[in-house]
């Protein structure tokens, strides 16, 4: 069988199973999820074996440390993707939820339901957690999943695949809802963007080329976000202890994520008292310093930051540093450079904070807290399927509900149109 031929035959079998999908209660969507998290944690070493084989492949291909560590699973990694299945079963079923009834003049009531999407493909590069995030999410709100990880995780992400198929079908859920496209070649994904009214949205995860590349070819509709140029504003009424944790933790913590700052805006009333000892934790963490004229004045022997260093997103231990005039021109950059992913202020000025709230148009805005909070985890949404920087239909981390769109919903007692 050829690609294209295969990619429609996977893809028939996961629209034909949303029927079933859709019939199973809540108990039943999260009986599976209970018995998917049991898999991962038993499968563990199996997991790591195949993951062992994708980290060797991707050091022979001389990707970065911090592509690599996105890369990598732990037994605390596969722990995490099992507590985040748990954490979807215990959430409320959005599917079947009615709002905003309301009665008309002629005695009708009309009103919203949330249903599935139906069938959601996910394109996605590295982490092979996603694979579990994702199946997770589509399967409690409904929709059917058709998965297509990158080339360097291709034993973990089929390893992963393979024990969430077996844990559902043992649930009496076709195992066709979750579907693993188990072809490297880039004609594969071409394949799945052609199949508007089998596939209903596509949802790409990973670098910018990858983002591009679906949705220049897609006939279906894409929620995504291009990049995660992130910032931090270090606000001249900022607790000054305050802002070197948030900093410090917004760079290094996990500094290959979307949500890691890769520019730090310093006011410049607190430049100078404020630099020279953030810009030496910095370094003794490893990050490498790139310094607009100001911060070099101030902190000199790093490199100088070049105009197109702003837009980038490293994934790396790099870090942009420049020192702004005021909060007016911190906004400027942002709204100039960011990729409204996730951008902060560090302030305790509470007019301030509150206009920066107001001003800054990303997808999560922070006061006093770091970007790497942005996650659907941490806001409460279970494990999340993306961040989407997109305005229409689901901005931000996107959880059970993002995964659901409505229909309305009539009840009536024998209207007609007059």
């Amino acid at each position: 069988m050829d690609i294209k031929a295969y990619i429609y035959k996977k893809a028939l079998e996961a629209k034909e199973s949303t029927r079933a999908l859709g019939r199973a209660s809540a108990v039943e969507k999260n009986n599976a999820l209970l018995k998917m998290a049991e898999a991962l944690k038993d499968g563990s070493a199996a997991l790591l074996k195949e993951n062992a084989k994708d980290i060797e492949y991707a050091k022979s291909k001389g990707l970065s440390p911090a592509l690599i560590d996105r890369l990598t699973l732990t037994e605390k990694r596969i722990a995490e993707m099992s507590a985040g299945l748990l954490e979807v079963a215990a959430l409320p079923d959005p599917v079947g939820e009615i709002t905003r009834m309301r009665q008309m003049p002629n005695r009708m009531l009309v009103g919203k339901m949330r249903v599935p999407i139906g069938v959601i493909g996910i394109i996605y590069e590295a982490r092979p957690n996603v694979t579990a995030d994702a199946t997770g999410l589509c399967l409690k709100a409904g929709n059917a999943v058709i998965l297509r990880g990158g080339s360097e995780a291709i034993n973990s992400n089929r390893a992963i695949a393979e024990a969430l198929r077996s844990a559902i079908l043992r649930a009496g859920i076709p195992d066709a809802a979750v579907t693993f496209i188990d072809i490297p070649e880039r004609e594969a994904v071409m394949e799945m963007l052609k199949l508007e009214g089998i596939i209903d949205l596509i949802i790409p995860r990973g670098g910018e080329g990858l983002i591009k590349a679906v949705v220049e070819n897609s006939r279906i509709p894409v929620l995504k976000h291009y990049k995660g140029v992130c910032h931090v504003f270090v606000d001249r009424d900022a607790d000054p202890i305050m802002a070197e944790e948030i900093c410090l933790n917004a760079k290094v913590q996990r500094p290959g994520t979307c949500n890691a700052m890769e520019t730090m805006l310093v006011e410049e009333p607190i430049a100078g008292g404020f630099l020279p000892g953030m810009l030496k934790r910095l370094e003794a963490a490893g990050v490498e310093l790139r310094g607009c004229p100001q911060t070099l004045s101030i902190y000199p022997g790093i490199n100088e930051v070049k105009e197109e260093d702003y837009y980038k997103e490293y994934l790396d231990l790099i870090l942009n540093v420049r020192v702004v005039a005021d909060m007016e021109e911190a906004m400027g950059h942002i709204a100039k450079y960011g990729s409204a992913h996730s951008d902060a202020i560090v302030t305790m000025n509470h007019e301030r904070a509150m206009r920066f709230l107001r001003e800054v148009d990303s997808s999560a805005v922070f006061v006093n807290a770091s970007t790497r909070l942005n996650d659907g985890g941490q806001f409460g949404l279970g494990a999340e399927i993306g961040i989407s920087t997109d305005k229409i239909h689901a901005r931000g981390p996107m959880g059970l509900e993002e995964l659901t769109c409505t229909k309305f919903v009539v009840l009536g007692s024998g209207q007609l149109r007059e």
